[in-house]
């Protein structure tokens, strides 16, 4: 008798437990995320590369320009821009259940797992990508190329600078004299007289060089993502006239704040009663969830200068509302469509069954 009632009471807890476990399972649900704003920076660089000239000890005697005799290279920002990336908020978790009782037949989400729509298709936001094409850099002259056999033939270098600054001068009277129309050898019309003028000053520039030096710029892009958890201010990047970008914590840069602040687009949630909080919550609730944003403002500075002014929609400033599965009934039903960088209602329109 006693081994009968066991068996009795292990059969009755196997079968609530397999029931449990059934009713577990028969409500199937999507998982899906809704978005926060991430802030995409393109900043960009100009490098300034400077490489004495071979005569530049000279250059204050023999053409009275003061330039240095040191190799240097330098940065400095001359462009900053932004773009709203949007990323899936982890603290915005939900299940969307899908059962029999509601007439969703498609969900759509983008592969983070950000939810799109429901009951039809929607693309995610295809991030802006900013590319950089540098412009043609100039043929490189050689200099050597200008100079006379009395220049090469010289006997040290104070003579060679010497001798090119003649040169230089004797460029300088002979352009002259073309413009004057005063020249030996006057060209036959404009265009013989532009070519002629123009590699005058070809040869004036390339001999320069070898007292000034030269110079050679070029402009790199770096992008940086900064994800806003908060009102206030962080360092976004800092920058060192001599080593370009460095980490945000390395202090041989000169740092670039970030200054974050919401404009409070959305009103707060009127506070609510338990019990009636909950009679809404329980009430054909489906797990859909969308975003109710605001929005915020964000100020780059750098010695208490502004950088740059820049908005963006903020999910995670903003609030989350419930949408009740009546939208998705047997006889009528509905396509939902969200905006994939906010997260709210973008296209809501009746299905007639």
């Amino acid at each position: 008798m006693m081994n009968y009632k066991r068996m009795l009471l292990a059969g009755s807890l196997l079968f609530g437990a397999f029931a449990m476990q059934t009713h577990a399972q028969s409500v199937e649900g999507t998982d899906y995320y809704l978005p926060k704003t991430m802030l995409r920076f393109t900043v960009k660089v100009e490098k300034t590369q400077y490489t004495p000239g071979q005569f530049a000890k000279y250059a204050m005697r023999y053409i009275r320009q003061n330039v240095s005799e040191d190799a240097s290279t330098t940065y400095r920002l001359i462009g900053l821009e932004m773009d709203p990336v949007a990323v899936p908020d982890t603290a915005k978790h939900f299940t969307l259940q899908l059962d029999k009782k509601h007439s969703i037949t498609d969900v759509t989400r983008a592969p983070n797992g950000q939810l799109l729509a429901i009951n039809t298709e929607a693309q995610p936001l295809r991030p802006v990508v900013r590319r950089f094409t540098p412009a043609a850099k100039p043929k490189k002259v050689n200099p050597a190329d200008f100079m006379t056999a009395d220049i090469l033939n010289a006997s040290n270098t104070a003579k060679m600078a010497e001798l090119t600054a003649q040169e230089i001068y004797d460029i300088r009277d002979s352009r002259s004299q073309l413009a004057k129309g005063e020249a030996d050898f006057m060209p036959k019309d404009g265009a013989q007289l532009k070519t002629m003028l123009a590699s005058l000053d070809t040869q004036e520039q390339s001999l320069t060089t070898l007292f000034t030096g030269t110079v050679v710029k070029d402009t790199t892009w770096t992008t940086i993502d900064y994800l806003p958890v908060k009102e206030g201010e962080d360092v976004l990047f800092r920058l060192s006239k001599r080593l370009g970008l460095v980490d945000a914590d390395d202090y041989a840069g000169t740092p670039y704040y970030i200054e974050v602040a919401d404009e409070h687009a959305v009103a707060p949630a009127a506070p609510v009663a338990e019990d009636e909080k909950k009679k809404k919550e329980d009430k054909n609730d489906i797990g859909l969830r969308v975003n109710q944003p605001s929005k915020m403002k964000i100020t780059v500075v750098c010695d208490q200068q502004t950088v740059g002014n820049f908005e963006a929609v903020a999910p995670q400033f903003g609030t989350v509302e419930s949408l009740s599965g009546e939208l998705f009934g047997k006889k009528q039903s509905t396509r939902l469509v969200l905006d994939p960088l906010g997260g709210s209602v973008k296209k809501i329109e009746g299905l007639e069954k």
